[in-house]
């Protein structure tokens, strides 16, 4: 899931200083389940720009706003107040904004800030996951993640610093790399942390990226 959370009030009002006409969007999937771009979400913000004196037109949560087709089929419902608006507030995560603004030609302004890549460990409390690095080494340390769990993403093993099982830079987490090694004992795959890995080859994220399932070698990143 991408975890995101509302803008500042007042950094949004910044972006629309200009304008008086509104549409806002949200999304159905990841922003409804974070709280900050689902239908209730949007009504609240609905109210709030009317107090600040700005007209809302409209507002429409995808089923997903990163999805190109969906969006340009939602869009089409709330086409005429499209027309007449100023500007539109995406409060999806910033692959959502975009996918608005390739298919508008008035500015669209993200509504939030995309925080990461997470997991739901329980209803409104979310943890860093996965940080999209291109080069998966989940296998070689128990499924638990050392470029995210890890605040300096070591990949050789730790650095030495931790207390009590507790990282060094943030005593609020545990060490990535004891929750490794406890993992790997109980795996019977203790004998990983003694092969040494590779620095990440970092053309693999080389930005922007595509990934196309129609190619005959099935999914080609390019």
């Amino acid at each position: 899931m991408i975890i995101s959370q509302n803008k500042p009030f007042e950094e949004i009002l910044g972006f629309l200083k200009n304008s008086e006409k509104i549409v806002l969007t949200g999304c159905g999937e990841c922003a409804s389940a974070c709280n900050s771009g689902g239908e209730a979400e949007l009504i609240a913000i609905k109210a709030k720009l009317e107090d600040a004196g700005k007209q809302v037109l409209a507002f429409i949560v995808p089923e997903t706003s990163c999805n190109y087709l969906l969006v340009r089929r939602d869009l089409k419902k709330i086409k005429e107040s499209i027309d007449e608006a100023d500007a539109i507030v995406s409060f999806a995560c910033g692959d959502g904004v975009q996918t608005v603004a390739k298919q508008v030609k008035i500015p669209v302004y993200p509504g939030n800030n995309t925080l990461f890549i997470g997991e739901v460990e329980r209803v409104g409390i979310f943890s860093e996951a996965c940080r999209a690095c291109g080069d998966c080494v989940l296998g070689l340390t128990g499924g638990i993640c050392p470029v995210t769990r890890c605040a300096k993403s070591l990949l050789n093993g730790p650095c030495g610093g931790a207390k009590e099982g507790k990282c060094e830079v943030n005593p609020e987490n545990d060490c990535a790399w004891i929750l490794i090694y406890e993992k790997l004992k109980e795996l019977d795959q203790v004998y990983k942390l003694t092969e040494i890995r590779e620095p990440k080859d970092f053309s693999k994220i080389a930005y922007p990226r595509t990934l196309n399932l129609r190619n005959s070698g099935g999914g080609a990143i390019k």
